[in-house]
């Protein structure tokens, strides 16, 4: 199959996952030639810009995909892009599994069907063969595979982050049922599931109507089980600022009854909080200098969720240097050709050879 035939196959596939986001075959071929400077030079040598020479790019061969379980879209996404390329993919995933996968593999044609092998462990043999790895993972995750690294071979890594959201100015909180949704789905335990939510204006009447929204999409959508760890995480910290609220009317608590299925706490303190996850969020008045209130976390934003999504906002949000700035609402919902940790995905995984023709 040529990158067009990939593509529109993929793109066929991917509509019956709405996670992945809304893309055609031309989305997908515009990230070719956008990325590798022609839609088709995965197909042969094409010209390369306005010089004499010619290029071609070839994908490794092949691509070892580690990824993690806890944002299935994300697989795919890496997977995508894999056969995107035109290269055989070799994608472990967690023990317990990952429906989603088989499950796109299984709307693919047999040509593209063929490029990917999919285990629930890790052969040895892959770490050998693969020319590229792609790994999802915790920093310790990271970590470990950069140490089994083999000389020349190209390393993607994809650690922890942390996501956010501000509310730069929305009087009647119009946008808190979008910041619900981003903070219940997956369990709030993917990279670009907020934490913290800052709020200009009214932030205590801001995390009150969060209360309610959040409760309203558990009632429609019931975050799945935690184990006992996790509930003893968020019965924890429920303690901790019912003591808190109690004793100081600079924080205030809001939680389900008679379960640990959300939990949204308000606190003047405008430090980043990290979440327990599981639908744990906090909210916090809009500081004049976020990025100090950031601490530890400035470096390491995933996706910054801005409410009104202007151009002007967008710039005051990028001076924090998340990789990912999008409306409320999106930020579970990368797009296929978003600059994952703020680098491109389709040109670091591939090598060139150019041709110069004799034009005597």
């Amino acid at each position: 199959m040529n990158t067009a035939e990939r593509a529109a196959a993929l793109a066929g596939a991917a509509g019956n996952f709405p996670l992945l986001g809304s893309f055609s075959a031309g989305d997908l071929l515009e990230l070719v030639q956008r990325e590798l400077g022609h839609a088709e030079i995965l197909d042969g040598f094409r010209p390369y810009g306005k010089s004499s020479h010619f290029s071609r790019a070839f994908a490794p061969a092949p691509i070892l995909h580690i990824v993690s379980g806890n944002t299935p879209h994300a697989a795919l996404q890496s997977l995508t892009r894999g056969l995107l390329l035109g290269a055989r993919n070799l994608m472990k995933i967690p023990s317990q599994g990952l429906p989603e996968v088989e499950a796109f593999l299984d709307m693919l044609p047999v040509a593209l069907q063929t490029l990917a092998v999919v285990r629930r462990e890790l052969p040895p043999e892959w770490l050998r063969e693969a020319r590229a790895w792609v790994v999802f993972g915790s920093d310790e995750t990271i970590a470990h595979f950069r140490k089994l690294l083999r000389s020349g071979v190209i390393f993607e890594p994809h650690p922890h982050r942390v996501s956010m959201g501000i509310i730069f100015e929305d009087a009647a909180f119009d946008s808190a049922p979008l910041a619900a949704r981003d903070a219940s789905l997956f369990n709030q335990k993917g990279c670009l599931s907020p934490h913290d939510f800052y709020v200009a204006g009214d932030a205590r009447g801001y995390a009150a109507r969060l209360a309610g929204e959040m409760a309203r999409h558990e009632a429609h959508d019931p975050r799945s089980a935690v184990t006992t760890a996790e509930a003893a995480e968020i019965h924890d910290i429920r303690a901790n600022y019912r003591f808190r609220a109690a004793n100081d009317p600079r924080v205030q608590l809001w939680e389900s009854a008679g379960s640990t299925a959300w939990t949204v706490i308000y606190e003047d303190d405008p430090w980043f909080a990290s979440s327990c996850l599981n639908r744990v969020v906090f909210v916090k008045p809009l500081p004049d200098d976020l990025a100090a209130a950031l601490g530890p976390a400035l470096g390491w934003l995933g996706a910054t969720g801005i409410w009104p999504a202007t151009p002007e906002y967008a710039e005051r949000a990028a001076a924090l240097e998340p990789s990912r700035i999008c409306p409320l609402g999106k930020m579970q919902e990368p797009p296929v050709s978003w600059h994952q940790e703020g680098r491109q995905v389709l040109a670091p995984l591939v090598r060139w050879v150019d041709f110069e023709p004799d034009l005597r």
